[in-house]
């Protein structure tokens, strides 16, 4: 039966980086140039109306001390992000090709960045660029092709896998790549493009926050015409959800906590309902549109986040367990489910994480929350396993390895999978405050998945 219902790649808070600007910045957009000798198809636009973060920390620091007073100044006139007039881009090799933007999803590390939700000393910063395009959830059309690309592609839909791993960056493939962990890749800050981990926080690799990018041949996954854009865009966001729960799977009568029910969170329920249905999976929500849709999806149990002692003593009720209370603080069930995955990755999510996770178990962080302390005894004294789980790469299931977007197609394909009506919202690129101010108070808007549409 199909799910039906109504967005980190754990990537990095890219826009607090260094007080100057990023020595990229210096290349500036001036590098998106027409690349004249690959085009197969009639020239594009010279220039494009593009969504552009900057590394500016003027707008940063006016931007965090105005958002004290309201929310709208994280996409007000001081702000990093803006619309702006910029060349079309250029292709950085000759095996590289353009695609027109079709839908082009926001994920959380997209409204993180805008939110300013990160750290200075995030040594992710070490690996991106600027000025930026952002959005890497990208369905579209191939317009034009470089002189190395066949030009039979021109017109094929396709899905962007957006690592710029070691052949989009002109490299032979390091030892990573070549086991197909491209989000693992060596050379992030290596080959003909500038400093970036995937499409969007690369300032030379510019994302779908605009109606044209560049992309590598090889980052071009065709989608079947039964296939349709909407299903199509949420191809990047189940493969994160899907490589953490194919790396540490539960066992398979197990339990399995999802903790925080956003794109993420409601995937991974959607996940382990169709790859391990005899799982019981249990997960905490902080709104109702979200508890709702987690059930809809497979969830025996939706739990309210706070206060974070009724999660853990609703864990305890659901698995018959006793709750061993300390002098102070909070209790920790005498057993526990047997993973969490874990997509916030904050403080308090792993301070409860470790209390209802059994001995051996394993938490798995997807999330990219700033880090604070937590009491986290019970990690050494459970003999816990605490993992990161970093986008996705080639992922094998029943004996066969393939690209997680080509295993969410061929689930599509079977009719075993429907998640999209996580879409909730649609905006043009023009309408960009809206959409992140929706993404930002989810309460209000009941956001889920939010898609630019229109370019």
């Amino acid at each position: 039966m199909p799910l039906l219902s109504r967005h980190s790649t754990g990537a990095a808070s890219a826009g607090l980086g260094s007080r100057g600007a990023c020595p990229d910045t210096r290349a500036s957009l001036s590098r998106i140039q027409a690349f004249e000798p690959g085009c197969r198809a009639p020239r594009e636009e010279a220039t494009l109306r593009a969504l552009v973060y900057t590394n500016s920390f003027p707008r940063l620091a006016a931007t965090k001390l105005l958002s004290t007073l309201s929310r709208r100044a994280f996409v007000g006139p001081l702000a990093p992000i803006r619309l702006r007039e910029i060349p079309a881009p250029e292709l950085p090799a000759p095996d590289w090709l353009r695609i027109r933007t079709g839908l082009c999803g926001l994920c959380g590390s997209d409204y993180k960045q805008v939110f300013l939700n990160g750290a200075f000393d995030n040594p992710m910063t070490a690996l991106i660029s600027f000025p930026q395009v952002l959005g890497h959830e990208v369905v579209g059309r191939i317009e034009s092709v470089g002189p190395d690309v066949d030009p039979g592609r021109v017109g094929q839909r396709v899905l962007l896998n957006p690592w710029l791993s070691c052949a989009p960056r002109g490299l032979p493939p390091c030892e990573w790549c070549q086991r197909g962990e491209l989000a693992q890749c060596r050379n992030f800050t290596r080959g003909v493009l500038t400093r970036g981990i995937h499409q969007g926080n690369s300032s030379q690799a510019t994302g779908g926050f605009a109606p044209l990018l560049p992309a590598h041949e090889s980052q071009c996954i065709p989608v079947p015409d039964d296939v349709g854009d909407e299903a199509a865009v949420l191809a990047d966001p189940f493969s994160v959800s899907l490589h953490a729960i194919l790396r540490w799977p539960p066992p398979a009568d197990g339990v399995a906590l999802v903790y925080g029910c956003g794109t993420l969170g409601l995937l991974a329920v959607a996940i382990l309902r169709l790859l391990q249905p005899r799982v019981r999976v249990l997960a905490v929500t902080r709104y109702a549109h979200q508890a709702r849709l987690a059930e809809k999806f497979g969830a025996k149990r939706a739990i309210p986040h706070r206060p974070e002692r009724g999660v853990i003593a609703a864990v305890g009720e659901a698995l018959q367990l006793e709750a061993q209370q300390p002098w102070r603080g909070l209790p920790m069930l005498n057993g526990g489910v047997d993973v969490v995955y874990d997509t916030v990755t904050a403080p308090k999510t792993l301070e409860v994480g470790v209390r209802v996770t059994k001995p051996h178990g394993s938490i798995v962080a997807l999330g990219v929350e700033p880090p604070r302390r937590f009491e986290w005894t019970p990690l050494y004294f459970k003999e816990l396993s605490l993992v990161g789980s970093n986008a996705f790469a080639i992922e094998q299931w029943e004996g066969r390895r393939q690209h997680a977007m080509e295993w969410y197609l061929e689930f599509i394909r079977a009719g075993s999978l429907d998640v999209t009506a996580l879409i909730t919202h649609r905006f043009a690129l023009e309408d960009y405050r809206e959409a992140f101010l929706a993404c930002g108070d989810q309460g209000r808007s009941e956001a889920i998945k939010v898609i630019f549409d229109r370019f």
